[in-house]
């Protein structure tokens, strides 16, 4: 397997008052033209073209990835910096460090000043799901695909260029490239993946190997973590994600994918200001949509081990129920439930009761195997795959990935020779609690804002205090993020993936959904909380008396009862979505 058609890397980018050209900056032979009026982009021959500005007038790019319409116009989308991470399979893979958005127009005079105003919202949205941390490409290797997906394409298909040949499931700015998937522009699109990305040489026992984990988020119900929830009508599932682990020693390549993703019924947990908002399961044919979820997972993956990780009893019980009664409706060939309460089994920090999961799960592991080839030729498949999930499908779900992954990690070195039953590596065991705490850390964050919980168990093999005092701070954070700013980061997310497309005229002649007129609690409340607090604060400082006790009453009075009003009214708080897009995400009751 060979990615035989290469993106240009380094890039010129030429920027007149017309046109952007975009040369190659080793051996150009062809060069990206787009017009800034029209709009319209063409590669054609170096020798056709004669770039009407100083050759030294040029900005350094590293990756063409796309144009985008907000309300100004179009936008010039390109890479600026990146990060080596390392090589898989012997292709340069980056991190995406920085971005630069430039508008086709030259100036905002045909536009009003409130249309200029909320085109720079736009712009701000824009900025800010690109600069969303876990960004990742490559100029010769297809990070949408699992190597054994890759073993299993006709030869034409690596002929393709990277963007037309993506998975469309994990390509991040598909959305941006829509107009750039014909083939004379392979060589320029540069696709992007949104997840985690770790490249590690490693020695053991003599044998170097490269080991690598990727992960691959899903656009299809792409969100943050209150906002998107449960699946949709198409079978997509909120915060799907799907994790590969690559050794590579030589000509011998092996992988190993799992999943996780939300529980594929219709629920919803949306933010009210109360720390844990309700779950609320929607009046829905939950049972067609667990069905179509699953099989579209049995076609991609194979067999399905279901790992429930929630609480059966609680304030999760009800999503418990409603998952393993659709299993057993659908009855469906080939997929197997598994609960296994989490927080019960492992009160105390006893996650040494985690291996009474594995010894469960012991038989299909071994069963459904993992992919393994040499020189090219397939030696094993992988026929079945572990879809985990919690709630958020982030703490609790990453601490059993990283288990079942270091459990097949220690099957395939003893394949390879490397080690052998009684064989540890402290060093490379250190190594991969770090990359999979990290990769938790960075998972999370795209989704609730906040690096993971539970990262002290997967980082050193217990559960600590200190842990647990990092998790209340993550949790507090999130909860403020998931309130008052997770509105606009949503927003950002349906604007960069094309789930909602500024319209011509938006803010003159056409709505533009981004003017919300607030209700007068919202301004009105904080600020007598704000007030009750500062006059309790005053009092403090006044002398002893016999009026200070009602004072303080008074004012503690009104302090608890603006505080009560509003979580009362707790969604009318809240930063919700402005760019409702084609599934509005605000239950009716808040409306």
């Amino acid at each position: 397997m060979a990615d035989q058609l290469l993106i240009h890397d380094d890039i010129k980018l030429y920027t007149t008052s017309d046109k952007f050209y975009f040369e190659p900056t080793i051996n150009p032979t062809e060069v990206l033209v787009i017009d800034r009026i029209t709009g319209e982009a063409t590669v054609k021959d170096i020798n056709a073209v004669k770039i009407p500005i100083p050759a030294n007038a040029y900005k350094p790019v590293c990756g063409f990835l796309g144009s985008i319409k907000l309300i100004s116009g179009l936008y010039l989308v390109v890479a600026k910096y990146r990060i080596l991470v390392g090589k898989i399979n012997g292709q340069d893979i980056y991190q995406l460090a920085g971005t630069d958005i430039i508008p086709y127009a030259r100036s905002n005079t045909h536009l009003t000043n409130k249309q200029v105003e909320d085109n720079n919202t736009y712009e701000r949205m824009l900025r800010l799901a690109l600069d969303t941390p876990g960004m990742y490409f490559s100029y010769g290797y297809d990070l949408t695909h699992s190597m054994q997906r890759l073993h299993s394409v006709a030869p034409d298909f690596h002929k393709m260029s990277l963007a037309s040949r993506a998975d469309s499931r994990f390509l991040w700015n598909g959305h941006l490239l829509k107009e750039y998937s014909h083939q004379q522009f392979a060589r320029f699109a540069l696709p992007i993946i949104q997840g985690f990305v770790a490249v590690n040489r490693v020695s053991v026992k003599g044998h170097q190997l490269v080991w690598s984990l990727v992960s691959r988020r899903s656009v299809e119900r792409a969100g943050t973590r209150l906002f998107t929830r449960g699946i949709d009508g198409q079978g997509n599932v909120a915060n799907f994600v799907e994790t590969e682990q690559i050794i590579e020693r030589g000509g011998e390549k092996s992988s190993f994918l799992q999943t996780r993703g939300s529980i594929p019924l219709y629920w919803s947990q949306y933010p009210d200001l109360k720390y844990k908002p309700a779950v609320a399961l929607a009046p829905e044919d939950h049972v067609a949509a667990y069905t179509r979820h699953l099989r579209d997972q049995l076609q991609r993956y194979g067999n399905q081990v279901l790992l429930n990780l929630i609480d059966q009893h609680g304030k999760e019980e009800a999503l418990e129920r409603g998952y393993r009664a659709a299993v057993a409706a659908a009855a469906l060939p080939a997929v197997r439930y598994e609960p296994f309460d989490f927080h019960a089994e492992c009160r105390r920090m006893r996650y040494d009761r985690l291996s009474v999961l594995l010894d469960r799960v012991a038989h299909e592991q071994t069963e459904f195997g993992y992919f393994v080839s040499r020189g090219g030729t397939v030696l094993l498949r992988q026929s079945g795959v572990f879809r985990t999930n919690c709630v958020d499908c982030l703490d609790r779900t990453n601490v059993v990935q990283s288990l079942l992954a270091r459990r097949q990690l220690l099957a395939v070195l003893r394949l390879l020779a490397v080690t052998t039953d009684d064989d540890q590596d402290t060093h490379f065991d250190s190594l991969f609690n770090t990359v999979w705490a990290d990769h938790a850390d960075m998972i999370s964050t795209q989704y609730s804002g906040t690096g993971a919980l539970k990262t002290d168990f997967t980082r050193t093999g217990k559960r600590t205090r200190l842990g647990l005092l990092r998790d209340g701070i993550n949790s507090l954070t999130r909860y403020y993020k998931n309130n008052f700013s997770d509105g606009f980061r949503q927003d950002a997310i349906d604007l960069f993936l094309g789930k909602y497309i500024v319209v011509d005229g938006e803010g003159n002649t056409a709505l533009c959904p981004l003017r919300r007129q607030r209700d007068w609690k919202y301004f009105t409340l904080p600020s007598l909380l704000l007030v009750g607090l500062s006059m309790m604060f005053a009092g403090t400082m006044l002398p002893r008396g016999s009026g200070l006790m009602m004072y303080l009453m008074f004012w503690g009075a009104c302090v608890g009862a603006t505080i009560n009003f509003i979580f009362r009214h707790g969604p009318e708080f809240v930063d919700w979505p402005r760019l409702e897009g084609v599934n509005p995400r605000r239950p009716l009751s808040s409306l």
